[in-house]
């Protein structure tokens, strides 16, 4: 079992690490959106999938657990394409504040699907984040890109199914093997995508091919392999609220690495969500999230 020291202190490395991830797409700029989420999701999939065969606890899973574990990966192929499409039409800020919506999605579908409640504190943090990420985002509410903003939201609300699905089976199923099942499908679905529309996935330029690994590394396996990780001791609303400082880390490389500015207002916003998720700390739900015969992670656990 996680003590709560511990599992925060892990969660906000991988919020750093995600956070990096709109500035590594944006670096990636020489292949496009499509080719830049397989990418991604292939050299990820390429370290765990092997490391899951050598576990030897794949082929022992209830085909449940296995079909869940595809429709989680489809889930997150979508939620990438969407969410790094969106960067070629609004700007990083923006971008990672629509797409961080998910916990609105995550709270309504906990309650609904998973029997999660959503406690005061948790609501109140909700609500406070979701505000400091407009005020973030406000520039953009008026420069017509609503394409972009649009793209986001779609991610958001996939990046929710992902959320919940792996809320559902990580209490009993291991890191290691779900990771492997969900970049598997879904790098699996990005390639098939990239071909049946002609995406070129070779050709770039040499840095292009150390800004998609460095994608997988960081924003994937350590920072996506966290929130997983959370998810056996934590429920999908408070992973994915927590989740939301990655705008703020975001907006902040943007900043150093592109010169996007955050106006004061931004500054305000960035403020407030930090409160909101302290605000959403106060709960103190921690749990093993260990049913019979699941074990600890072998990985990150």
């Amino acid at each position: 079992m996680a003590s709560r020291s511990s599992l925060y202190a892990r969660i906000a490395v991988g919020v750093v690490a995600v956070s990096s991830g709109a500035v590594l797409v944006r670096l990636a700029a020489g292949a496009s959106p499509l080719a830049v989420a397989a990418w991604r999701l292939v050299l990820a999939s390429a370290i765990l999938v092997p490391i899951a065969l050598a576990h030897g606890t794949l082929r022992a899973l209830k085909r449940r657990d296995l079909a869940l574990g595809v429709l989680s990966g489809a889930a997150l192929a979508v939620h990438f394409v969407l969410w790094i499409s969106s960067l070629g039409f609004t700007s990083v800020a923006s971008s990672v504040l629509f797409v961080s919506t998910h916990p609105v999605f995550v709270g309504v579908g906990g309650a609904l699907f998973l029997g999660e409640r959503i406690n005061r504190s948790l609501a109140i943090g909700i609500a406070v984040t979701l505000a400091g990420g407009i005020l973030v985002g406000f520039g953009d509410l008026h420069l017509g890109a609503w394409t972009g903003d649009l793209l986001a939201l779609g991610g958001g609300l996939f990046a929710a199914v992902y959320f919940l699905i792996g809320r559902r089976l990580r209490p009993h199923v291991s890191l290691v093997d779900y990771t492997a099942i969900t970049y598997g499908t879904a790098a699996v679905l990005t390639l098939a995508a990239c071909l049946v529309f002609r995406i070129r996935l070779v050709g770039f330029a040499p840095p292009t091919y150390l800004w998609l690994a460095l994608l997988a590394i960081g924003p994937q396996l350590i920072g996506h392999g966290t929130f997983n990780w959370a998810l056996r001791h934590l429920s999908a609303a408070k992973v994915s609220i927590l989740i939301l400082g990655e705008p703020v880390g975001a907006a902040v490389l943007a900043y150093l690495v592109f010169g996007e500015t955050l106006t004061w207002l931004g500054a305000l916003g960035a403020a407030i969500i930090l409160a909101g998720i302290t605000i959403s700390l106060r709960d103190k739900e921690v749990t093993d999230g260990t049913k019979s015969g699941a074990g600890e992670d072998p990985v990150g656990g």
